[in-house]
């Protein structure tokens, strides 16, 4: 038995490049497949809003483009898989790898090696494209497809109470002092809790010692006039943090930004328990590529003149299908407090890890 990690370098190459290979092909076409029939859902959505063309269907796929790799690499991992071990085995080449003296691991090496690589580039993707992606496309459907906020880290709709009245705006940017507030509404109540007043400005900035409005404008309930104000300061008594922490959206934020995000939350007195499932999830769930192979190894081994490719092909991706349904159910789970964060965002991935390395073992034997 070869005792080497690598012992061809050829092979290792050749296994390598056709397993990369199919992964490109396989999310490629899935991903032309969801991006059409997204926007032929959504274009509809878009082009409603006056002065929407083109251009903005464009910059819909570039914002949803992000959202579809990341939720096509995944099972494109899994399905090269299949493709690439049936394949080797179909042509004996399998084979003639173990009577060379392979290991059943060391015939998946290579194609561990580059699922780690796939790992890597995908948490990379997640961090420094998706997350901003999506928080841009966020409050881009909470404006109907209007006008796109200047800044990607934004949070839209949020709501914070300041005693008896209610702030409204459409869109939070920034953080701390720098926070800034665009599409504001302030309803004002009377002593029996009816609405009194509406205050509407179009942004406004933290001044320390409140809130600046721009181009306030006011309406009465009572009277039905509208009075213009200008330029006026208000809310002295809330704090930049209530706009940011009161609508956290993990999808939108990477690791380093929910993690800080946590912290304000716990340090406020806040639940964390179902951020934190996502803040550990943005870990393991690009490492799910490295299971791929594990799962799908079924159909490697096994001699593909016995009539079981087949059977063995559709048990592997039973395994990888099985992983994701699995994971989505503890994700859900741990955002509803059933589990434990850390348990909610690993435990899947460690229990298919065992189930891999037994279905493999029991596999070679």
């Amino acid at each position: 038995m070869q005792f080497e990690f690598f012992p061809s370098r050829t092979v290792a190459v050749y296994m390598a490049r056709k397993f990369l290979t199919s992964i490109l092909a396989v999310a490629a076409l899935l991903f032309i497949v969801l991006q059409s029939l997204d926007l032929l859902g959504e274009s509809g959505k878009i082009l409603a809003y006056p002065g929407n063309g083109q251009a903005q269907l464009l910059t819909y796929i570039s914002l949803r483009a992000p959202q579809i790799i990341d939720l096509v690499l995944p099972f494109s991992v899994l399905l090269a898989t299949i493709i690439t071990l049936a394949t080797l085995n179909q042509n004996s080449e399998v084979v003639a790898m173990k009577a060379s003296g392979l290991s059943a691991h060391q015939v998946l090496a290579p194609l561990l090696i580059a699922a780690l690589g796939v790992s890597v580039i995908t948490f990379v993707f997640s961090e420094r494209i998706l997350s901003r992606a999506t928080a841009t496309l966020s409050a881009w459907e909470q404006a109907e497809f209007g006008p796109i906020p200047r800044d990607s880290n934004v949070k839209a709709n949020v709501w914070v109470r300041d005693g008896d009245s209610i702030i409204q705006a459409d869109t939070v940017e920034g953080t701390g002092p720098a926070t800034r507030l665009t599409g504001i509404s302030v309803y004002v109540r009377d002593k029996e809790g009816g609405l009194a007043r509406i205050v509407n400005a179009t942004e406004g900035v933290y001044t320390g010692n409140g809130w600046k409005l721009t181009d306030a404008s006011q309406f009465d309930v009572i009277t039905g006039k509208k009075e213009e104000l200008g330029n006026i300061t208000t809310a002295g008594g809330v704090r930049p943090d209530q706009f940011t922490l009161s609508k956290v959206n993990p999808e939108g934020m990477s690791f380093l930004q929910l993690w800080s995000a946590i912290e304000e939350l716990k340090e406020a007195g806040r639940p964390t328990a179902s951020l934190e499932s996502n803040l550990w999830h943005k870990l393991s769930g690009p490492l799910s590529a490295l299971l791929m192979p594990l799962l799908g190894a079924v159909a490697a081994f096994g001699l593909a003149r016995s009539g079981q490719l087949f059977i063995r092909a559709v048990i592997g991706m039973a395994l990888g299908f099985a992983y994701f349904v699995a994971d989505n159910f503890a994700l859900a789970m741990g955002n509803l407090g059933a589990y434990p964060p850390f348990l909610a965002a690993w435990s899947p991935f460690l229990l298919f890890l065992m189930v891999g390395e037994t279905v493999l073992i029991r596999t070679e034997e």
